[in-house]
């Protein structure tokens, strides 16, 4: 989305199914969103953790979710009105059939089991699919 006019959004809707993002482009094996939700920054970061703690140097791993969406909140023991509230933390909507995380260059068995860790972290539900 680049560079912002508003930068304050309306909360809005999150309906129907990505079309956009539905397949695997780069790996063998991806982490798909079965679910609709909000992914935070720090949900990303925590899944990408955990997966780089696995693949070290031999794989390689693409992120294709990039949170680009303010949120914002009053603080706490603040009247009504005055305005929106300061920009807390970014956000990514996501559909079901979005891809999140795609690896390459693991084994099979490896390669579930550290997705399946990564979708521990995250607050949707999630199937491990394969290219």
């Amino acid at each position: 989305m680049g560079n912002k006019k508003f930068i304050k959004f309306r909360r809005g809707k999150n309906k129907g199914f990505s079309y956009k993002g539905d397949y695997l482009s780069f790996g063998d094996f991806g982490l798909k969103s079965i679910s609709k939700g909000n992914i935070n920054f720090k949900q990303i970061e925590a899944g990408r953790k955990v997966i780089s703690k696995y693949i070290k140097k031999i794989g390689k791993l693409w992120i294709r979710i990039f949170p680009d969406l303010s949120y914002t909140k009053k603080p706490v023991d603040v009247r009504m009105g005055n305005g929106k509230g300061d920009i807390s933390f970014y956000i990514f909507k996501v559909k079901p059939g979005r891809i999140i995380y795609e690896i390459l260059g693991l084994s099979e068995i490896i390669s579930i089991k550290v997705l399946n860790l990564a979708s521990f972290k995250l607050p949707l539900k999630t199937v491990i699919i394969c290219n």
